[in-house]
C-alpha cells in the first residue's frame, strides 16, 4: 500500500514514533542500534527532529542534535523547519537549543513566507520573539 506515492517502509519509523512521544530511552536505544535514517521523512514529511521540536521534547532534540548526520534546518513539505515548529508552538527550551547551532537559519521562510519570528509573534510567544530577535541582531539577514 502507498500513501502520497511513498513506499510503506517510510510511513512512520520507530524513531519517528519515539520522537513524536518524546521517549528518550527508546530514541537513545534506536540510535545505539543504528540503521535509522536520522533525516528520513515520515509520510507527511516530518523528520524525527522536527517531530521532537514540534512537541517540545527537549531531551530528544538534544540527543538527535548530538548526531553529526542530523540536519537541524531541514524543512518539511510546507517549508517548516524544526525551529519554526518549536517557535510557533511556544517551546522556548527547544528554540534555545536550536539557536545554539550556527547552521540553523532563524530567518528561513516557509512556503507562505512565514518565518520562525513571524510565527512566534502571531502566536504571542514574547520570550521566543525576543530570543529570535537577539539571534537576528547577531546574524546578518540573508533576506
Amino acid at each position: 500500500m502507498r500513501l502520497d506515492n511513498r513506499p510503506t517502509s517510510s510511513l512512520f519509523s520507530g524513531l519517528h514514533c519515539a520522537s513524536f512521544f518524546g521517549i528518550v530511552e527508546v530514541v537513545a536505544a534506536l540510535l545505539e542500534v543504528g540503521g535509522s535514517d536520522l533525516n528520513g521523512e515520515s509520510y507527511l514529511g516530518f523528520t524525527p527532529l522536527s517531530l521532537a521540536a514540534h512537541y517540545g521534547h527537549e531531551e530528544v532534540v538534544k540527543i538527535l542534535l548530538g548526531r553529526e548526520e542530523v540536519n537541524p534546518d531541514k524543512a518539511d513539505q510546507w517549508g517548516n523547519t524544526p525551529l519554526s515548529d518549536a517557535a510557533s508552538n511556544g517551546h522556548e527550551g527547544v528554540v534555545k537549543i536550536l539557536l545554539e547551532r550556527e547552521e540553523v537559519n532563524p530567518d528561513k521562510p516557509d512556503k507562505w513566507g512565514w518565518t520562525p519570528l513571524s510565527n512566534a509573534t502571531d502566536e504571542g510567544h514574547e520570550t521566543i520573539v525576543a530570543l529570535l530577535q537577539s539571534r537576528q541582531a547577531a546574524t546578518p539577514s540573508t533576506i
